[in-house]
């Protein structure tokens, strides 16, 4: 686990030197086929080497839930370990590593009448205030959910609007805990400007491997929107605002790098809850080191 940028692709591929893995993306966003540059999506030549899983296995006009991922790679863990090969789930989308270990509830499915009523709403008043509504309503949930994080806020009304209940009272574990030893890696950045240039410096890199060319090819289909979980993936939906003529160039670099920080924020705020997991500085990180590490963690 670690946040955008920490290194930790890089170092999962070295530990399969030391370890016969195959890896488990752990990423929202890599599951969607045509949207490689701006995930950071392991090359073609890289899979070869190493096995990897749950990427390219959607269309961006599909939708990708937790509860598709628990099931996908409770499945594939299995699989792997059946060929006396080590599961490495890889990835920064903490929410994912999260329902796999403590499962969630049955939740009820996405109604669409109700998701427009919300954002109808939120044009006018604002999400702001509709965050409001949402701790009076389910102050634990609110607690959890960032002001300025739209589809978290329009899913946990969703959800009381059409339970009746908030959605912290249904999130429960009611799946079966995972039958396997976890030994759970945070790879952190020694510090956070270090994290912050790096940041910028991928982008910028993306943007010269054709980053905006890859946005513009999903920008020509008639069925893809920025209101889309893909195209409102980080970096994404600030390209897909600039082709829109919402964004100049110059603004549109800017807020994908801003957005793109505070990600890793959010991110190391969960890390920071993995009290007793194996902790790899980016900067210092090495395949060896980690496999020194688990060694001595067995």
């Amino acid at each position: 686990m670690g946040p955008t940028a920490s290194g930790k692709t890089d170092l999962a591929l070295a530990l399969c030197e030391y370890l016969p893995c195959e890896i488990i993306s752990v990423d929202s966003a890599q599951v969607y086929r045509g949207m490689d540059i701006g995930t950071a999506k392991p090359s073609i030549e890289i899979r070869q080497i190493c096995p990897h899983h749950l990427i390219d296995i959607l269309d961006p006009a599909q939708s990708y839930s937790a509860g598709q991922f628990y099931e996908d790679t409770r499945y594939l863990m299995s699989t792997i370990a059946k060929r006396n090969h080590i599961p490495l789930l890889v990835g920064g989308t903490m929410l994912y590593f999260h329902t796999l270990r403590n499962g969630i509830s049955f939740l009820p499915a996405r109604d669409l009448a109700i998701r427009a009523k919300i954002e109808k709403e939120a044009e006018i008043i604002g999400w702001k205030v509709l965050h409001d509504r949402l701790t009076t309503l389910d102050p634990l949930s609110a607690n959890h959910i960032n002001p300025n994080d739209p589809q978290r806020i329009q899913r946990a009304l969703e959800v009381y609007q059409l339970t009746g209940k908030p959605l912290s009272s249904l999130i429960n574990s009611t799946y079966p805990s995972l039958p396997y030893n976890i030994i759970r890696v945070s790879v952190l950045p020694k510090e956070r400007i270090l994290l912050h240039h790096r940041i910028e410096q991928r982008f910028l890199a993306m943007l010269e491997k054709g980053f905006l060319e890859e946005v513009k090819n999903l920008f020509q289909r008639s069925d893809l929107n920025i209101k889309l979980a893909s195209i409102r993936a980080v970096g994404y939906r600030q390209a897909w605002l600039y082709l829109q003529n919402k964004l100049s160039l110059s603004a549109m670099i800017d807020q994908a790098i801003i957005a793109t920080r505070q990600m890793a924020k959010r991110q190391l705020t969960w890390l920071r809850r993995e009290k007793d997991s194996l902790q790899i500085l980016s900067e210092e990180a090495s395949a060896k080191e980690l496999y020194q590490k688990i060694n001595k963690y067995l």
